[in-house]
């Protein structure tokens, strides 16, 4: 049976595929189910998933995927992704556990980008060093927040950041300090760019260990009377913007005051205890949750005039990240 130009292609693109993790430039994984890979348990099987174990490792395999012309998606934890149905034809380069050494020294803090946030917060608090009490909750790696400047109670990682060592999309490091970083609120000058960050000086204030520790289990009270810790979610779903938050409140009560919480498109649903969140009920896809953050922006836009922008980002399956609103 002749083979088709279509087949060919997709032979050769598979013969790539297996070059790449020919390279031993980390643990390959074909045809793994991204659902896995993301908080909200959403996502189709990504063609080809790589993991790290050092910064050298990360910097060839990103020039081995760019020359080879295959799209490549970068993720931590997944805790601000919504991956789509489809999964992505492409490569994932997923930096956690393997690529997660801290070290102290002083008020000096360097973390590879694969360290677990929670587990960071708890290493500053036991040397003493203050600043990450609001991130002791939030359930990423921090490579990923850094790039979202991300925290809580409108605080940001970006503060505490001396220098980021990343690997650009050629695969060569660069090291940038926190001025070039431009951090602002919930975002930084890294996103967009495809560089990878593959390490990170922080440097923290000294503080009472005792008082941080008390700070820290009175946030993680919070969150667990609050959120709805117990079901796929991807945490805060739309950003607080200054204006809308200092006029009508943050995002979560603008929703529910809209009577949108409890509501739901298929396995999806608006959470009834926060209605920030988004919580997937079971069989959720991506479609659904798309789909719910339309019907809500759209309803918040009719009764006070304010466009809801999400934090959570779309990956698509043909490897572009946009935010969720964009997704449409």
């Amino acid at each position: 049976m002749a083979v088709t130009g279509s087949q060919e292609r997709k032979n050769g693109y598979r013969r790539k595929l297996e070059r790449l993790a020919g390279l031993e430039l980390g643990d390959c994984f074909f045809d793994f189910p991204l659902a896995r890979c993301s908080t909200w348990r959403i996502g189709g099987p990504a063609d080809l998933l790589v993991e790290p174990r050092t910064p050298v490792q990360v910097a060839a395999l990103v020039a081995a995927v760019r020359q080879a012309g295959i799209p490549l998606v970068v993720i931590g934890q997944g805790s601000n992704l919504l991956f789509a149905d489809a999964g992505l034809r492409g490569v994932v380069l997923r930096l956690g556990a393997k690529l997660a050494r801290i070290e102290v020294s002083g008020p000096r803090i360097f973390a590879e980008a694969g360290v677990w946030v929670p587990q960071l917060a708890r290493r500053t608090m036991q040397a003493g060093l203050a600043g990450l009490e609001h991130a002791i909750g939030i359930p990423g790696t921090l490579g990923g927040l850094v790039v979202m400047n991300g925290g809580s109670h409108r605080r940001g990682i970006g503060e505490l950041v001396r220098k980021v060592r990343v690997v650009d999309r050629e695969g060569v490091f660069a090291v940038l300090d926190r001025q070039a970083c431009r951090f602002g609120y919930r975002q930084s000058a890294l996103q967009g760019t495809g560089a990878v960050v593959v390490e990170v000086e922080l440097e923290c204030p000294p503080g009472d260990r005792g008082a941080i520790r008390r700070q820290m289990l009175l946030d993680l009270r919070e969150r667990r009377g609050k959120f709805p810790l117990k079901q796929p979610n991807c945490g805060s779903v739309f950003l607080s913007n200054a204006e809308m938050h200092a006029t009508v409140g943050p995002p979560g009560r603008v929703i529910e005051e809209a009577g949108l919480k409890g509501v739901r498109i298929g396995g999806a649903e608006v959470s009834s205890r926060h209605a920030n969140f988004i919580v997937n009920l079971g069989e959720a896809s991506a479609r659904d949750v798309l789909a719910l953050i339309g019907q809500v922006r759209q309803a918040v836009r009719a009764r006070i005039g304010y466009e809801l922008r999400c934090e959570v980002r779309y990956v698509r399956a043909d490897g572009e990240i946009l935010p969720a609103d964009q997704a449409g």
